[in-house]
């Protein structure tokens, strides 16, 4: 058995880096009901105490002790702002010497409708990131609705205008969904002229409970990263595309001999606290999901296990291992491995039902698309040139 252990405790190392990021469910209320939303108890009003707060600030000191990079703490979902800017100081509190420090930095991702004056002092003076989730102009964002049905898209654009007047910068992140998905110039004209200073697409998964919608097909996706990819080289730096971004590095880093540093860099197992300290490996969407093979997906609680207690036990849980024999089986089979590095395990659960699957159409929309669009791109206008 000790044989068995220590070697999956090797390929968990082989696989995995110390956490960069740390997702933080302040509340699991939302005050929007948006159509393709993953979450399930996004309708209960269930809140995080300053005790579960104290003690992962406790655990990323730990992590950070030896004067390892920042980590990130990620404040999302359901909607962190339904909390209210007291009880959200109050979170924010156990951290702040080691914000002053620089050993975190602190990140929101909200729909931005609940934005106020008062939210925006606290935001600036915590200095706190903010990412708003915003899917375009208003004919692109109909799937954004509130708990009684109606458009969001007024309030969004509200909470962003606050955003500017403090001079607050912001990333967005768009679902990509079949409509949209067909506007590519639309969305990033729009998102441009809305200030922020990048964007990330989330083409439309299967995970969650959301699982009964269309989502778009791989030549739909290849035809939209393709014209994002004319879009962006016509607009110069009018906006950052996460996606773009993560693809011209990788490339910079092959082109100029230095894929040691690419090869060398390994996931994050992005550990996920809920509001009553239970944390969740590999992908937030796992958490509040339960499986007959699975359990509850949980690998411990914060209240009474350290982060790095709980991480140096993630070789033993069964869903960690499979999914490091999921990673092994792209490595040996996809041809988009060197780039992709082996997609998200909620797809690979929500998708295909098995964490020890490889492709998915998260792979073929968001990573194999992407390359696919590019290689395309480029063989054209080499063409084109002769």
């Amino acid at each position: 058995m000790r044989t068995r252990i220590s070697g999956w405790r090797a390929r968990y190392d082989q696989w995995f880096t110390v956490p960069q990021t740390v997702v933080v469910q302040p509340t699991t209320w939302c005050n929007l009901d948006c159509h393709y939303c993953y979450l399930p108890f996004r309708k209960l009003r269930h809140h995080m105490r300053p005790d579960v707060a104290a003690a992962l600030a406790m655990s990323v000191a730990r992590l950070t002790a030896s004067g390892s990079p920042p980590i990130g703490i990620v404040w999302h979902g359901g909607e962190p702002l339904a909390l209210g800017p007291q009880k959200f100081r109050a979170l924010l509190a156990p951290f702040e010497d080691l914000r002053l420090a620089g050993r975190v930095h602190h990140y929101v991702q909200t729909n931005a409708t609940l934005i106020t004056d008062t939210w925006c002092e606290l935001l600036t003076a915590y200095d706190i990131r903010v990412g708003v989730s915003i899917d375009g102009p208003a004919a692109l964002n109909t799937e954004r609705v509130d708990l009684r049905g109606k458009p969001a898209f007024d309030r969004i654009l509200h909470g962003v205008r606050r955003l500017r007047e403090y001079g607050i910068p912001f990333s967005v992140i768009s679902v990509v969904a079949t409509e949209s998905i067909t506007q590519p110039e639309e969305l990033l004209g729009f998102l441009a002229e809305l200030g922020c200073h990048s964007a990330g697409f989330n083409i439309e998964e299967v995970e969650g409970v959301n699982t009964d919608r269309q989502a778009p097909t791989p030549a739909q996706a290849e035809e939209f990263w393709r014209r994002t990819l004319i879009w962006t080289r016509s607009q110069g730096d009018r906006l950052k595309v996460r996606e773009l971004e993560r693809l011209a590095e990788y490339l910079h880093l092959i082109r100029t001999g230095q894929r040691a540093a690419w090869d060398e860099r390994r996931l994050d197992p992005i550990p996920t606290v809920s509001v009553a300290g239970d944390v969740v490996l590999l992908s937030p969407e796992l958490a509040d999901t339960t499986d007959p093979a699975y359990g509850d997906f949980r690998a411990g609680n914060i209240l009474h296990q350290s982060l790095p207690v709980i991480l140096s036990g993630a070789h033993r849980l069964r869903y960690v291992r499979d999914f490091l024999t999921g990673l092994d089986r792209c490595r040996a089979g996809c041809a988009f491995f060197d780039f992709c590095r082996g997609a998200q395990a909620a797809n690979r659960y929500f998708e295909n039902g098995s964490l020890r699957s490889t492709e998915t159409n998260y792979c073929r929309v968001s990573r194999q698309a992407l390359v696919t669009a590019l290689s395309t791109l480029a063989t054209k206008e080499k063409g084109q040139a002769t």
